[in-house]
């Protein structure tokens, strides 16, 4: 969400009405920008119509990455810059080589992965919560609706919100 943007928010009071709420809201050709719940609430993401995430993917590409790191590491020390027989084996004993590699995969796995859904999810330490109301951290379910990306006039987006059991209708508008 950008500052300066413009937003309808709409409170609901219950879970179940917020996600038939979105079902009705989307089916009238809303846009909605996020639902904020204080608590999951089961069948939003599918209602939402959101796609599965693909951070399984990227924790494998990193344990990958931290599997070829490892062996081309131990490769390059016990084979190449300093060979060296230990206890009678020879210079590429790959069982020996083993536990580094599983512990480099699982860390650059966990590193990468916390990166990147910080960057992806657009988390920084400097950046301040946007909070469309206060209240939805506690008991109330917020729907928040970009005006700029619909077609509909604001009266109009309002009613619908109305209609599908919103508690209440509010503007709200982030400044810089």
């Amino acid at each position: 969400m950008e500052h300066g943007k413009n937003y309808l928010v709409g409170v609901y009071d219950d879970d179940h009405v917020l996600l038939k709420a979105v079902t009705t809201v989307r089916e009238k050709g809303v846009k909605i920008e996020e639902c904020y719940t204080p608590f999951p609430v089961h069948g939003l993401e599918h209602a939402l119509g959101y796609n599965r995430t693909r951070l399984p993917i990227v924790a494998f590409l990193f344990g990958m990455t931290g599997m070829c790191l490892a062996m081309f590491m131990q490769v390059f020390m016990m084979v190449i810059d300093w060979p060296q027989i230990i206890g009678g084996k020879p210079f590429f004993a790959y069982p020996d080589f083993v536990p580094i590699t599983f512990e480099l995969s699982v860390l650059l796995s966990a590193f990468g992965l916390v990166g990147t859904f910080f960057v992806r999810s657009d988390l920084k330490p400097y950046g301040g919560a946007r909070v469309f109301d206060k209240r939805q951290t506690d008991d109330m379910h917020i729907m928040a609706i970009d005006l700029a990306s619909q077609k509909l006039s604001q009266e109009e987006v309002s009613s619908i919100l109305k209609e599908s059991g919103a508690a209440e209708v509010n503007s709200k508008t982030f400044e810089d």
